[in-house]
């Protein structure tokens, strides 16, 4: 019922449903890594899920909108050679600047001094850890999904990877490395707590 209703929402008005979703689940994947990240007494930091929502609704779901529909006007059709131009493009070009544009974002929202530090140190370890994920999520948005639909199934996709490239961007280097090394650290110390009887 949820499900019928958001396509007839999608139909009746996909830009703005599709960057709604978008930056909801954005913004819903930086709540996840402070719960993650959260140790007792600290509260959420709102102001950060804030920030994170406007660059995905500014910049992250317009662009994906966009993009999506002019590589599909582009490279058209589900054929393996077209949804491989499209898979490749999407890496090459789409990718390096949705990253840029999150750090990039992200510092000018926080008032930095260098807005592009963050970028300088983690774009290339993002981008990296990136191709890990995105391809296989694209490659079966490009065969399964229809193209009206494409933006939103790409900020559902995008909300795990929303939480990494917060973490990354809170307090880690962009490297999946250092999220399995948070939760190593999370679990010697819950292991090295007492218990209570």
């Amino acid at each position: 019922m949820a499900a019928a209703a958001l396509g007839r929402a999608v139909r009746r008005a996909p830009w703005l449903s599709n960057v709604l979703l978008y930056g909801s689940l954005f913004a819903a994947g930086d709540a996840v890594q402070q719960r993650l990240r959260r140790r007792r007494g600290h509260e959420p930091d709102w102001a950060q899920t804030r920030r994170v929502a406007l660059v995905a609704l500014a910049f992250h779901g317009n662009f994906s909108y966009v993009w999506l529909r002019g590589l599909e006007r582009a490279l058209p059709g589900r054929a393996p050679r077209a949804v491989l131009a499209k898979v490749l493009c999407d890496q090459l070009l789409g990718a390096p600047v949705a990253v840029l544009a999150f750090y990039t974002g992200m510092s000018i929202l926080q008032g930095k001094e260098d807005i592009f530090s963050d970028c300088k140190k983690k774009f290339w370890n993002t981008y990296k850890t990136g191709l890990m994920y995105w391809p296989f999520v694209q490659l079966s948005n490009f065969i399964l999904v229809p193209v009206y639909l494409r933006t939103a199934y790409t900020g559902l996709c995008g909300f795990l990877w929303a939480t990494f490239i917060c973490f990354s961007q809170q307090s880690g280097d962009g490297t999946a490395k250092s999220v399995f090394q948070l939760f190593q650290r999370e679990k010697v110390k819950t292991d090295d707590e007492p218990s209570e009887k």
